[in-house]
């Protein structure tokens, strides 16, 4: 497994000496039917230069082979099994916010592994700004035991259009503020969040995808900063996912796309003032992207051969327009 060089936080994040008292981190890790790939996080947690207070693995009542391989690593680490009768991300990690009682809550992936030093880097940099609402980092994702290549400056950014740029597995560079942090790797102030949690309109039994961009976009609204940092990382080795959502290009189904398109919609219709969500919802619906084709990356995907290119629009298109009756019905 390859590594970036471990260093201590102190040395890269500026602690402020007024702030010096260490915050207690909470873990919340929502599983589902992956009991190895569980096992995995949890070694990783074991492994921290700095010890988490509290750890809550979240397991569906159908998945007692997961509830069974967290409760081996009591007393390894403070850890916590946490029941759910209900589908879904965001009913998961909603729950183990319930439970939470850290300063500070991070929230991994069952199938990702953090690095040694993550908690203690997500830590340091409560301590630096009392404004930090949320931190995030790199997730270096391995297929097959290979790890993905690239580099991208630009991270977690809301464009004023609509369209979200991701790049968070692949970010290099000193660390930056970003409007939106990724799943598998991303923390929140205790404080900042108080009673909020992921928003249970979000559509979709498994991933819920976007419920990141919800969460995010929420907090930057009330002020609050969201920091991304390249060596706060997890090794994020991407597993089966039990739902209509599965992840890679061959993989398509029309409801997962449009529960995704009415996801993205609902969280920007939210965000945005009024003028720019008139142009998000022509760029939306005229434009678009690979991943929610608007008609010109339609003929885009047309051009490249992508068989599912007409069943892409017209499950995007639908998922846009639920979200925006959805948003008009109930505005957040």
């Amino acid at each position: 497994m390859i590594r970036p060089p471990m260093a201590r936080p102190s040395s890269l994040v500026p602690v402020d000496p007024s702030t010096d008292e260490r915050l207690g981190v909470t873990v919340v890790v929502p599983t589902y039917r992956r009991p190895d790939q569980l096992a995995g996080c949890l070694d990783g947690l074991v492994r921290q230069t700095l010890a988490p207070v509290q750890v809550i693995v979240t397991v569906r009542d159908t998945d007692p082979d997961s509830a069974e391989v967290a409760r081996r690593y009591d007393p390894a680490l403070p850890i916590q099994v946490v029941g759910i009768d209900a589908p879904g991300q965001v009913a998961a990690i909603n729950r183990g916010l319930d439970h939470a009682r850290g300063d500070v809550v991070a929230i991994t992936d069952d199938d990702a592994v953090p690095h040694p030093d993550w908690v203690e880097r997500i830590e340091a940099w409560y301590r630096t700004d009392p404004r930090i609402g949320g931190v995030g980092g790199r997730d270096h994702v391995y297929h097959d035991g290979v790890p993905e290549t690239g580099a991208a400056p630009i991270v977690g950014r809301l464009q004023w259009f609509g369209r979200v740029i991701g790049n968070h597995h692949l970010g290099v560079g000193p660390a930056q503020d970003v409007d939106v942090l990724k799943g598998a790797n991303w923390s929140f102030r205790r404080a900042a969040i108080a009673g909020d949690r992921l928003n249970t309109r979000l559509r979709g039994s498994g991933a819920q995808v976007r419920n990141e961009v919800d969460f995010c976009l929420r907090l930057s609204r009330k002020g609050w900063r969201l920091v991304y940092d390249p060596l706060v990382a997890v090794d994020h080795f991407p597993a089966v996912r039990f739902d209509i959502d599965q992840r890679g290009a061959g993989h398509f189904h029309p409801l997962a796309q449009e529960n995704a398109a009415f996801n993205d919609t609902l969280a920007l219709m939210a965000h945005f003032g009024p003028a720019n969500r008139a142009v998000f919802a022509a760029w939306a619906a005229l434009v678009g992207t690979c991943e929610f084709p608007g008609l010109a990356q339609w003929g885009r995907l047309r051009l490249r051969g992508d068989r599912h290119a007409g069943a892409k629009l017209r499950a995007t298109l639908r998922g846009r327009l639920a979200g925006l009756r959805d948003w008009r019905e109930t505005p957040a």
